[in-house]
């Protein structure tokens, strides 16, 4: 069987963008308000918003808009004597906490579809004298697809953000996911949160939120060595990384994604390592999971000496990965985390 082509897709900033450009050449040709809709091309990435409604509505005037209700002010464009404003409307979030790539309080809409739409409306209106015109973005529920996101947790409220660089979201890269973790790194940044806790797990989101405000906490899901290398290049001062033995027992055998899907825990080499270091040869034909180890271990007084071992293997793993790298790997079970 041969191996299945991985589709892929646009982002709803490239979606946003052809819907502007259809809806202007409407309106220059026809002078009247024009509306266009366009749904999310669906893709292989793990992306909340594939098959949204995204709605572009651009008129004279903003009055038979429906806005977002929260505070905002529209991002505005001048060329020559033409204008253009454009709002948030139902379903598109407002920005209203600084440290993002859109200040507040404007819709949050990425600087590369406003500049896409800003040359546009440019080439567009070269003929044009004292054309002023207003455009609303909107998506279809996009209030209740936000809160599948962090958008709240760094400010963005009522909506989701529409994103995009180059407009093409690469499938399985989970590109979304990982820009979404870039975003709350650079917002913790900005906002002065000196150490930054990234959970794998909710039951470390939740001890990690125990210890810091939820807006220095980022849920990094499997992708620990993409959020590590984020983290070290934004040049975050300090960063905990926090998850389960058995996840982090893959961190220390060299697994980037956690996921099963790339891969399984080698058990004979820790059962080797744990020879080697705790002087103890586990029985890895009786149980395959981390977990009946960590039983096992406790019944020998080892549970502790394992979970530090897991430990510092894994911070240097870590080490390895990313030489510069101020990110710390502390195991959930493990007794400090009560008092790090």
């Amino acid at each position: 069987m041969g191996k299945k082509v991985l589709r892929k897709g646009y982002t709803t900033g490239a979606h946003t963008f052809a819907s502007f450009r259809s809806a202007l050449d409407t309106l220059l040709a026809t002078n009247e308000a024009c509306i266009t809709k366009t749904e999310k091309i669906d893709n292989d990435d793990l992306d909340v918003t594939k098959g949204c409604e995204i709605i572009v509505a651009l008129d004279f005037c903003q009055k038979e808009f429906q806005l977002n209700p929260t505070s905002q002010k529209p991002h505005y464009f001048e060329c020559k004597t033409n204008s253009l404003e454009i709002f948030a409307g139902l379903g598109v979030g407002v920005v209203t906490k600084r440290g993002l790539k859109i200040a507040p309080p404007y819709p949050a809409i990425n600087p590369a579809p406003l500049n896409a739409i800003n040359e546009y409306f440019k080439i567009r209106t070269k003929g044009k004298q004292n054309l002023h015109l207003k455009c609303c973005v909107s998506v279809t529920d996009g209030e209740n697809i936000a809160k599948q996101t962090a958008n709240a947790k760094v400010g963005v409220l009522g909506g989701i953000s529409i994103l995009g660089t180059t407009g093409i979201v690469k499938p399985i890269s989970s590109s979304a996911y990982i820009d979404s973790v870039k975003t709350e790194i650079e917002f913790a940044i900005q906002n002065g949160y000196e150490t930054i806790y990234f959970s794998l797990g909710n039951s470390a989101f939740q001890v990690a939120c125990s210890k810091a405000s939820s807006e220095a906490v980022i849920e990094v899901g499997n992708f620990v060595y993409d959020s590590i290398e984020l983290a070290t290049k934004l040049k975050a001062k300090e960063v905990i990384f926090l998850c389960g033995i058995g996840k982090m027992t893959k961190v220390y055998q060299g697994f980037k994604n956690t996921h099963n899907r790339f891969g399984v825990i080698d058990f004979k080499k820790l059962q080797e390592d744990i020879e080697e270091n705790l002087g103890y040869k586990v029985d890895i034909e009786e149980t395959l999971t981390v977990k009946g180890i960590s039983q096992e271990l406790e019944k020998v007084g080892l549970l502790e000496d394992f979970y530090k071992m897991i430990a510092i293997k894994s911070n240097e793993q870590i080490k390895q990965w990313f030489k510069t790298s101020k990110v710390k790997a502390i195991i959930l079970e493990q007794k400090e985390v009560l008092g790090w």
